[in-house]
């Protein structure tokens, strides 16, 4: 850290033997790497899915949210990703840290000890007031209305 960093703080402890602190990969990196912390490798098979468990509990900046990301690699390469893409972990959440992977490959996939298997994003949260309105007008006019699923045509 340089003198003077008022970055926000990821308070980070490790809750199995083995755990890696999480650390971004290169200096440009929006997210941060997840290692799987195991005793014992996991295998999932084509359409399986497990919580793979990273052995820490994080501590948020208060006022952010953790967002578990795939890895774009482990997606490309073997057809692995985070099941309930994207992932939030809240501010408030002091458990364990796992991440929900997902084999949609062909092949079976072992995640062993010390593989990286997501990115966590730490971003600001903003907490809004709802407001119930009885007509749509309330809602404000756009050119796209309540056009759904493909009304744009892109």
């Amino acid at each position: 850290m340089r003198e003077g960093d008022r970055s926000p703080r990821l308070r980070v402890m490790p809750t199995r033997a083995g755990a890696a602190t999480p650390t971004y990969a290169t200096d440009g990196a929006a997210g941060l790497d997840l290692v799987a912390c195991l005793d014992a490798p996991i295998r999932l098979e084509p359409g399986a899915s497990a919580a793979i468990p990273t052995g820490l509990a994080v501590a948020l900046p208060h006022g952010h949210e953790g967002s578990v990301r795939p890895r774009s690699g482990l997606a490309a390469r073997h057809g692995v990703t985070v099941l309930n893409a994207p992932g939030t972990i809240d501010e408030d959440y002091r458990g364990e840290v796992a991440v929900l992977l997902i084999n949609l490959g062909r092949e079976a996939y072992d995640v062993k000890h010390g593989d990286r298997v997501a990115q966590l994003v730490v971003s600001p949260v903003t907490r809004v007031t709802v407001e119930t309105v009885d007509r749509l007008e309330e809602l404000g006019q756009t050119e796209r209305g309540a056009g759904g699923f493909g009304s744009t045509g892109r």
